[in-house]
This record gives structure tokens, C-alpha cells and sequence, in this order.
């Protein structure tokens, strides 16, 4: 179902949801590691350190760094591809599904406040 939204409305919209996740202080990614969740998120896997540097156009040590942070928070795991030792496979946690759940939910709520 297309919404119409008009360029300033998108921005606006994108504004707002950003302010409130950085207001609520649980989760607070970058442009890069938020690229990096919802990848791993909405599509399908398997997800390697090399696909998504691949995909993102950074190097893999970018990717490692986003990788550390977000590990640390509990919203992704990496583990070692047991059929390729030189794979580095990136698997969801429950937390990080929670997390975009939660994201999901802001942009939603965010949009239906939009003045028409």
C-alpha cells in the first residue's frame, strides 16, 4: 500500500524516529550499524563479514568494528563458518530481533503522527 509521502514528510518522519531512539538511550547505531542490522534482519541468510562489506561498500574491518559494537550489545553474533574456517558468519540474537521489532514499531507509530 503506498503512503504518498511527500520528501518533507519522509524527512520528517526520519527525524522523528531518530529523535526518539536516541531520546529512549537503548539503542543508539550509526547510519552504518543500523545498515548493518537491518541487513541481517530483513533479508535472508546466510550474512558473512565479506557479503556485507560487499554490500555496504566498506571494507571488512568496518564491518568488524559494527560487528564489535553491536555484539556487545547483544543484537548480533558472529561465529565461525564450520564449513569454511575463513567465513565469518553473522547470526540474529533475540535481542536484535527485538530491537528491530521495537524500530519497526517506532516508524510506524512516527507515521501515523504525520500531519496529512
Amino acid at each position: 500500500m503506498p503512503t504518498g509521502l511527500r520528501p518533507s514528510q519522509a524527512l520528517q518522519l526520519w527525524h522523528d524516529v531518530t529523535m526518539d531512539v536516541v531520546r529512549d538511550g537503548k539503542t543508539d547505531l550509526t547510519a552504518r550499524q543500523l545498515a548493518v542490522l537491518l541487513t541481517v534482519y530483513l533479508e535472508p541468510p546466510p550474512h558473512t563479514v565479506r557479503g556485507l562489506a560487499a554490500k555496504l561498500g566498506v571494507t571488512k574491518p568496518v564491518i568488524t568494528r559494527a560487528l564489535d559494537t553491536m555484539g556487545r550489545q547483544g543484537l548480533l553474533e558472529r561465529r565461525r563458518d564450520q564449513k569454511d574456517r575463513r567465513n565469518v558468519l553473522v547470526h540474529r540474537t533475540v535481542d536484535g530481533a527485538l530491537e528491530v521489532e521495537r524500530l519497526g514499531d517506532l516508524v510506524v507509530g512516527r507515521h501515523r503522527d504525520l500531519p496529512l
